[in-house]
């Protein structure tokens, strides 16, 4: 019996899933609980597939030959487990797609600065010549670019719970670049259960592959004491690195493959930030690895935009400075944005918290912070472990609230950095959308 294939959430990686399906010939149907886009439920009448939305219909669902499971809904879902009590296979739009492609292929996942490392490497191939796409966690489904066909690399970027649904998808080359507490409310509140998953990006690697590093992460050295690795590590550090792999030398930073050997000098790297000196290292890494030139590797390191909604500057007005941090989802993120602030900060944070400790922030905070405004549905954490400590604190239920709240609050030579440290949930769609408030509201303030 030819079984439906069955896929559970109609946004980017959904959609892009079931069209690739409807490309190779199989009989699919989507469901989405919430509502669906006008756009992606243009594109499903288009290309002829049904669909069904605000609702899930159990019965035809546990039924399925196989279920594409969209990141976004946890495995501990009563639905996603009653699938796999009826031992129906639950996969990711990743391990789906990579049936169909020969591509090879470039995996980064980490807590932060995996967006930056994906777009960097994926730039830097560019440079190259080489036939590239990137895809996954930013921009397009890896899904729906293989419907016009394989190229010769993708560049991926991998969130934990993409990863979560792959077993017998197989990176190339492998970045993790940090490994610190996020998501865990999806983990049980586990760490170990997080760190878990990232290593899942490691899954089916062969002697040839490669995986590149950050050997100064205590989780990921940890995890290697253990681990039996086929392949080639990579290893980025800010001292010297033995072997394989790139560092900082004095004034330079130095790439080790067994390929290449070659630097250039850290002034000389395009974004600024001990944070990002890394991300160039794993991009770089990462672009070797898959037959990018030396030359393009060079200058793309020192030529290269800022990603948006990372640590992004929006605009100046009457002498203060507005960042746009809103990518950053976690604690980690944050610490990186208050650590490069250099002027006293007005900062806009809350949201969906993940298992947040604020601990970790807390002499960062004391120490550049003059005014906290907490913009979420529910701020008590926040309120709780900063209240009595900072000069001043107040909420905000909209990004208009907080923007006018900020302006009435600083004087020339501050900083408003928005810098969440949790997810947007509560009050937007994503943190884009998030991010590209907070810039209306600029503009407005701007006149």
């Amino acid at each position: 019996m030819n079984k439906e294939l069955i896929v559970l959430g109609a946004g980017e990686s959904g959609t892009g899933a079931a069209m690739l399906a409807k490309s190779k010939g199989f009989r699919v149907f989507v469901s989405d609980c919430g509502r669906i886009k006008p756009q992606f439920q243009a594109e499903l009448e288009e290309a002829g597939i049904e669909f069904e939305c605000q609702k899930h219909s159990e019965e035809r669902i546990l039924e399925a030959g196989e279920v594409i499971k969209s990141p976004g809904i946890p495995d501990h879902s009563p639905l996603i487990r009653k699938i796999r009590t009826k031992k129906i296979s639950v996969i990711s739009e990743i391990e789906f797609a990579g049936r169909y492609s020969k591509a090879y292929m470039i995996g980064i996942t980490g807590s932060n600065g995996k967006t930056t490392t994906a777009m960097w490497a994926y730039d830097l191939l560019k440079r190259s010549g080489l036939n590239v796409v990137l895809a996954g966690n930013v921009g397009t489904s890896m899904a729906r670019e293989l419907i016009s066909g394989d190229p010769d690399i993708f560049v991926l970027e991998l969130s934990s719970f993409q990863l979560d649904g792959m077993s017998g998808f197989k990176c190339d080359s492998s970045i993790i670049t940090n490994i610190t507490p996020d998501h865990l409310d999806r983990y049980d509140y586990k760490f170990e259960n997080y760190v878990d998953a990232k290593f899942r990006i490691l899954n089916n690697h062969e002697k040839g592959s490669v995986f590149i590093f950050n050997g100064h992460d205590k989780e990921i050295m940890n995890r290697l004491k253990y681990l039996k690795y086929p392949g080639h590590r990579c290893p980025f550090a800010f001292d010297d690195v033995y072997g394989e792999g790139a560092c900082v030398n004095g004034p330079n930073v130095v790439f080790n493959t067994p390929r290449y050997h070659f630097s250039l000098p850290v002034a000389d790297i395009a974004l600024p930030g001990k944070h990002n000196l890394s991300n160039a290292m794993a991009a770089g890494l990462a672009a070797l690895s898959a037959g990018a030139s030396v030359e393009a590797v060079k200058a793309g390191l020192t030529d290269f935009s800022a990603v948006a909604h990372r640590l992004e500057s929006v605009a100046e007005i009457n002498g203060v400075m507005y960042i746009n941090d809103s990518k950053a989802t976690n604690i980690d993120s944050t610490w990186y944005a208050l650590e490069s602030m250099e002027k006293p900060v007005v900062w806009i944070a809350g949201g969906t918290d993940k298992g947040n400790d604020y601990s970790i922030l807390e002499d960062l905070v004391l120490q550049k912070v003059k005014m906290l405004i907490c913009l979420g549905v529910d701020n008590r954490k926040l309120l709780e472990f900063f209240g009595g400590k900072l000069p001043k604190i107040v909420e905000a239920k909209s990004m208009k609230e907080a923007v006018a709240e900020a302006a009435r609050s600083v004087k020339a030579g501050d900083v408003v950095l928005l810098s969440p440290a949790c997810a947007s949930f509560d009050l937007f769609d994503n943190y884009v959308q998030r991010g590209n408030l907070f810039k209306e509201e600029l503009n407005k303030l701007k006149g």
